[in-house]
């Protein structure tokens, strides 16, 4: 069966994170997708256990922040520690910490979006899984299986969000080049831990024979790492990793679980089942991944997420993959509704951040890895990091905030970089820029004193702020695409780059 008539504008393959992140900017670009999800009904396999960094900035942009789990108000950064390589980062020394936690199941982020979605008038058909493409020079013909029939459906783009063994990805032909490392194999598992080791002060584990395990915080030894994670709400969770392990295809038990922590911390912890029904975490993992697509797009296909990347350094795909989905659905719609044609530069201000976060999960691999010359480089980072300047680097690369997209000819310390956090006082009253932006669409912050900056097909917000900028252009996915300081901002440029983003010449 073929669905005849007009073809449809972007069909998505995958209805995790970002597929639905993907419709939900789609359809605030006025576009109507359409989801096709493998399976019948959302997983309730826990994954990830929540956002870091800048994509938690960005779900409070688009109104998901407080939906998702967190505290009304803006998001508050983490001044306290983060985690890298089991070295404590102190994030106190900072004057202003990039580093973001929103702490929040994945079978949580997933209905929460799809709600969404569905609210904005996107098309979720799950138990449909793809199985072919052809594309030409006007769009993507897709063959569909559903367990009552086979069908074929015409759109003008198809995007692949449908994860690191992407089948669209592979359709297309391009590459998934990277490094498969089968060294380590780690374990996951949701339990109870004795009441009487629980540190009420610090929150920490206090282990016999080895010492306080802070949470979050993960503890290196010559044998492994072990990690300790009370989840808010839900029973904690432990992991290990060890090296060169003979492989093991016996389903995981919690026995297994508590000798790896022995075999890694040389001293028991005696982990009971976790309360509850569940559905609860209890899974091996042999080796990881760091691989990034040869390219993003091909023809009229593009790719997101684990469909384009994978790391293996935990909880940097979603974060990274949500912001592509951010990244690429306005400017599908701006395509797809005649306003301008940016889609190339998809590629050239995302994949980059993917070779970004490379950089950050071989890093840490590096660093966790056994042997006498790793506990010297640890010795040494661990000194490097009592320096401010150090601290900065690595929370901002944990944050995902030290990749800059091109900026052009406006060289504004702001341009290329996601919009402040301000608070703009109005005629109306005080409103956070961050309210401002949900309905994504590009805007004018005129900060001037004259207040009297327009530019044609861009609404405009007239206002004072605690900044030194006097004017920001911002994307629909709130980034700078050009600022001034200047008492009068020179509007030829700003016009420029109204037209080179938003809007068709006349």
């Amino acid at each position: 069966m073929t669905e005849w008539g007009k073809p449809m504008d972007v069909v998505i393959i995958g209805g995790g994170p970002n597929g639905l992140m993907l419709a939900c900017e789609l359809a605030l670009g006025g576009v109507r997708p359409v989801v096709l999800e493998r399976l019948a009904a959302p997983s309730t396999e826990p994954k990830s256990n929540g956002l870091v960094g800048q994509v938690v900035r960005m779900v409070d942009r688009r109104g998901l922040y407080e939906r998702l789990g967190g505290q009304p108000g803006p998001p508050v950064p983490n001044n306290a520690y983060f985690m890298f390589a089991a070295f404590p980062l102190d994030l106190s020394v900072l004057d202003d910490s990039p580093v973001y936690n929103l702490g929040v199941p994945e079978v949580k982020t997933v209905r929460v979006l799809e709600e969404r979605a569905r609210e904005l008038g996107a098309e979720i058909r799950r138990g449909h899984e793809f199985a072919g493409l052809v594309q030409d020079a006007d769009g993507v013909t897709v063959s569909v299986r559903t367990p009552d029939e086979n069908y074929e459906l015409r759109t003008r783009y198809l995007v692949g969000a449908d994860g690191a063994s992407s089948s669209v990805r592979k359709a297309t032909g391009v590459g998934f080049p990277g490094v498969t490392r089968d060294r380590t194999t780690s374990r996951h598992a949701h339990v109870t831990v004795p009441a009487d080791m629980l540190d009420a002060t610090s929150g920490a584990l206090d282990v016999p024979g080895h010492g306080p395990v802070l949470p979050f915080l993960p503890v290196r030894t010559d044998h492994g790492g072990f990690t300790y994670a009370p989840m808010p709400g839900r029973p904690v969770l432990v992991a290990t990793t060890e090296w060169d392990e003979p492989e093991s295809r016996e389903p995981m038990t919690l026995q297994e679980m508590r000798a790896s922590i022995t075999r890694v911390l040389g001293v028991d912890v005696p982990v009971g089942p976790p309360p509850g029904d569940g559905p609860h975490v209890l899974r091996r993992l042999r080796g990881g991944n760091t691989r990034v697509a040869e390219r993003y797009r091909d023809g009229r296909v593009f790719l997101v997420g684990d469909a384009a990347h994978v790391f293996a350094a935990g909880g940097t795909g979603l974060n990274t993959g949500m912001q592509d989905a951010m990244n690429l659905g306005w400017k599908l719609a701006a395509a797809l509704t005649g306003k301008v044609d940016v889609l190339d530069t998809y590629e050239t201000e995302r994949r980059p951040v993917a070779e970004r976060t490379i950089t950050y999960a071989q890093a840490i691999s590096a660093l966790l890895a056994p042997g006498e010359e790793v506990n010297s480089l640890r010795t040494l980072f661990g000194e490097l990091l009592t320096h401010r300047d150090t601290v900065r680097t690595i929370a901002d690369m944990v944050a995902g905030a030290d990749v800059r997209y091109p900026v052009g000819g406006n060289a504004h310390p702001l341009s290329g970089w996601p919009a402040p956090d301000l608070d703009l006082r109005t005629a109306d009253g005080t409103i956070r820029l961050a309210e401002l932006v949900r309905d994504a669409k590009p805007l004018l912050v005129d900060l001037t004193d004259a207040g009297d900056l327009v530019i044609d097909g861009v609404e405009t917000v007239h206002a004072k702020a605690d900044t030194d900028a006097t004017a920001l252009l911002l994307r629909p996915d709130s980034y700078v695409a050009w600022a001034s300081s200047d008492p009068l901002p020179e509007t030829d440029t700003l016009r420029a780059t109204a037209r080179e983003w938003f809007v068709k010449p006349r």
